[in-house]
């Protein structure tokens, strides 16, 4: 997409759309279109079939008669290419790629007056900047929650205090090495982790967001990168596959999300989570209309579905995430409860640097940082040939 190799174009055309945006918007929901397709991260719309007792679809789909039918994206990317190719009503967007879909023209500002609770949701949420320009609303928060580091127990008797022990080779609790035993996310935005520990161990650098590096600070984080390679066994973006690695393929310490240690923990895997003294980068995801839409209509009553019901109170813990609509920690609606919530981090939504699209024109000046396009392709040279 042209527009982000130059941030300020993306930013330019993200104003124009917020302009004409009221044109464009939906003024009354009519009759369900029977059926509703949706781009989700692995866990996210869930029906029971992997476990019977979270089933937030079954629900809405007799209530309406939208028939969902789901397609897993394991990155940002994925997402961003199959909402180009189209054919699809929702996505589950973070913030890494919703202002890309929003600059790309691939999803449509929403009527906010069209969902009954969208006061319910959390004010931290409500105009948030990975989905709201100049007041326009494209899409309806779903859930957030932090990059974990999961670690094997067996390994570290204690919790490790520093992503080191996935970032620098050095000998673990066990004796051993860490190389060959660790993991790191198969997604460019991972350089934004190595900018986060470079935050703490090099301030000299001067990072002061790790999503707007300028040449030298972008630098010093490849170079970091460069460096984990030695250690990364596998570079993982499915969710199953780094379950089954921590299992049986001598996976110790990785960052994760709380989906997979949920699942590891549940199937009696000796699996924990942290957030290390370096803090965490995290998501704050974002359910997005495409632009060509088949079936607004059921999406529009997914938007309510996904405020109103037990989803956001079921998902949150089955993601081990936390909800868009705080009433969902208390009102008993599903399964979360207040003490849930403070586990999950609803306290620390100020401690999350969430995820979002690098662009050229940032808080260090005109063209000072460098654009996401550029960590695209330079990841793509730090893992190439594994």
């Amino acid at each position: 997409m042209t527009m982000l190799k130059r941030g300020a174009s993306a930013l330019a055309c993200l104003s124009m759309l917020a302009a004409t945006a009221a044109q464009a918007q939906m003024t009354e929901i009519g009759e369900g279109e029977g059926a509703l397709s949706i781009v989700a991260w692995a866990g996210y719309v869930e029906r029971g079939e992997t476990d019977p007792a979270f089933d937030w679809v079954t629900e809405f789909e007799e209530k309406t008669g939208c028939m969902v039918t789901v397609k897993t994206a394991n990155t940002s990317d994925e997402m961003v290419a199959l909402m180009n190719e189209g054919g699809f009503d929702l996505v589950t967007a973070s913030g890494d790629a919703s202002l890309r879909l929003i600059a790309g023209e691939r999803v449509q500002p929403i009527n906010t007056d069209l969902i009954p609770s969208w006061d319910q949701i959390d004010p931290r949420l409500q105009d948030a900047p990975w989905y709201t320009v100049d007041g326009v609303h494209y899409g309806v928060p779903y859930m957030w929650g932090p990059n974990v580091l999961m670690y094997n127990t067996e390994v570290f008797q204690e919790p490790p205090t520093s992503w080191n022990v996935v970032f620098e080779e050095q000998q673990l609790p066990d004796g051993q090495s860490n190389a060959g035993r660790v993991q790191a996310y198969d997604g460019p935005i991972h350089i934004a982790d190595a900018a986060q520990y470079l935050m703490h161990h090099q301030p000299e650098l001067g990072i002061t967001s790790p999503y707007e590096l300028n040449e030298e600070q972008y630098n010093a984080a490849l170079e970091l990168l460069r460096g984990q390679r030695q250690l990364v066994g596998r570079y993982w973006h499915d969710a199953f596959i780094q379950i089954d690695d921590f299992k049986n393929e001598g996976v110790v310490a990785s960052g994760s999300w709380p989906f997979q240690v949920n699942l590891l923990k549940a199937g009696g895997a000796p699996v924990a989570s942290t957030i290390p003294e370096e803090g965490a980068t995290g998501w704050a995801d974002t359910t997005m209309l495409h632009v060509d839409s088949e079936h607004p209509n059921c999406a529009y009553m997914w938007f309510e579905h996904q405020l109103s019901s037990n989803l956001q109170s079921d998902l949150a813990v089955w993601f081990g995430a936390n909800p868009s609509v705080p009433a969902a920690c208390t009102d008993g609606r599903g399964m979360l409860t207040p003490e849930i919530c403070t586990q999950n981090g609803f306290d620390d939504f100020d401690k999350i640097r969430f995820w979002q699209t690098p662009v050229a024109d940032c808080s260090q000046g005109e063209d000072a940082c460098v654009p996401y396009y550029r960590w695209v392709s330079d990841y793509i040279g730090v893992i190439g040939g594994r």
